[in-house]
């Protein structure tokens, strides 16, 4: 991050304490843009409204790639024809890019699994053996360059557990767990659990954490509701029932991360080494992928942060899906990935960004919605899980920066040679959109071409 004067301490949180926040015991909670209160974060204004709304991505990554009989796009706009797979993304498809045939050149030939994940969102070769080495990912270059603007640089969620130890190949199985490192050296540690998340998100702490935020900044949000105009307060009341929501789906976990704890100790084991649910984590991955994506929404709705990576299964991942008919744990069945089953999955990853770009799509945000003003990128870290084949990525994009990426767009970049086919060229590509401008990075020193 820049030490100019623009970018020190003070400069922060004088822009910090512009913001409008509902205050209680031991919680802070960040607001919505509301018309009637003009300020919130750096915009310029024009007669107390911002010119421009802030410009926000997101990461949802899943392992071990797709069904790739089932996995395309044709068309543009309302007219676009989506794959079985992609059928999720059918109300939201002029919103979308479908992303054919980019690579990320380090990933390939270095060996299965991990050696395909670590750098997949910073495109720098991994080092095998003890030490960890590969470099900064592109949402961490994002949160070190615009993570002032908000309150927290970003949030890096994930909904499994990482592993340890090393793969057959030699590189570290925490290359197969994280996405987001803010370092050559080091992964950003990853929260897993929902509870910890919501926490997080809306500063709750003390021993009052599980009593309900809402009634403990009650008396603030009817001072408020007072004061804004009728448009403002239905949209208050809006937000905070979806908080409200939210709060009641953590609170039936709380209690299980606690016993979690608690029998770790009893067991002289750690929370980490412990299968799901016994380690404090929801049974059903549908409803712990569904909190994290509401803890996104609600993150991206507030100014929160506007950088977010999720990890919705890692590579290598042990999850199971009943509830597809799937009996084969995930990594499993990606050996057989032209199969029904495989589709199922793939289609389910592909539900996720859905979920969270409807609900995103559903929050007003000055002409448009949060949506309009973000970029939701889902991926994975190779095409084929039985083949184990990183020279074609599955790709997604969602939401168009506030008007900076044209959307309702099929790209396909299979034919266009390795040089004009770089995953670093599209992250360069959305970085500069966000207003991060950079020279290079990873393996390339361009933009993605029609990007």
């Amino acid at each position: 991050m820049s030490d100019s004067p623009e970018n020190s301490p003070e400069a922060r949180r004088f822009r910090l304490s512009r913001r409008t926040f509902l205050r209680g015991v031991g919680v802070t909670m960040a607001l919505p843009w509301l018309e009637s209160i003009p300020a919130w974060g750096t915009e310029p204004l024009k007669d107390g409204v911002p010119t421009t709304m802030p410009k926000r991505f997101a990461a949802l990554f899943w392992g071990n790639g797709v069904n790739g009989n089932h996995w395309w796009a044709k068309g543009s706009g309302a007219a676009m024809e989506l794959s079985k797979s992609l059928q999720p993304m059918e109300p939201l498809k002029a919103k979308m890019n479908f992303i054919d045939g980019l690579f990320n050149r380090s990933a390939v030939g270095v060996g299965i699994h991990p050696g395909q994940t670590g750098n997949l969102l910073s495109g720098m070769p991994l080092q095998k053996g003890a030490v960890l080495h590969g470099g900064i990912s592109m949402d961490q270059v994002l949160a070190n360059r615009i993570g002032q603007d908000s309150v927290q640089p970003s949030m890096v969620l994930g909904c499994e557990q990482p592993i340890t130890g090393y793969h057959e190949t030699n590189f570290s199985m925490a290359y197969s767990s994280h996405i987001s490192w803010q370092s050559a050296d080091s992964p950003v540690p990853m929260e897993v659990y929902p509870s910890m998340a919501f926490d997080s998100l809306f500063e709750n702490r003390g021993s009052r954490r599980a009593q309900s935020i809402l009634d403990r900044v009650k008396e603030d949000a009817s001072s408020l509701g007072r004061k804004v105009s009728a448009h403002d307060k239905a949209k208050l009341d809006e937000y905070l029932t979806s908080v409200r929501e939210v709060e009641k789906r953590i609170d039936r976990m709380r209690g299980d991360q606690a016993k979690a704890v608690a029998n770790a100790r009893g067991k002289d084991i750690s929370v980490v080494m412990m299968k799901r649910p016994d380690n404090g984590l929801p049974e059903d991955i549908r409803e712990h992928m569904r909190l994290m994506c509401d803890i996104t929404a609600l993150a991206f709705q507030t100014d929160k942060t506007r950088v977010v990576s999720l990890l919705l299964c890692r590579d290598l991942s042990g999850l199971f899906y009943p509830f597809l008919d799937v009996r084969k744990s995930h990594h499993s069945a990606s050996h057989d990935d032209l199969s029904d089953d495989f589709e199922r999955v793939t289609r389910f990853y592909c539900s996720q960004l859905a979920y969270l770009a409807g609900r995103l799509e559903a929050m007003p945000e000055g002409e448009g919605t949060v949506l309009d003003n973000s970029c939701l990128l889902l991926l994975s870290n190779m095409w084929s899980g039985n083949k184990h084949d990183s020279t074609r990525l599955p790709l997604l994009t969602v939401g168009g920066l506030g008007g900076a990426l044209q959307t309702g767009r099929v790209l396909n970049y299979l034919d266009k040679g390795d040089e004009n086919r770089k995953v670093c060229s599209l992250y360069l590509s959305l970085m500069e959109k966000m207003g991060v401008k950079l020279d290079r990075f990873g393996d390339a020193d361009a933009c993605l071409a029609g990007i």
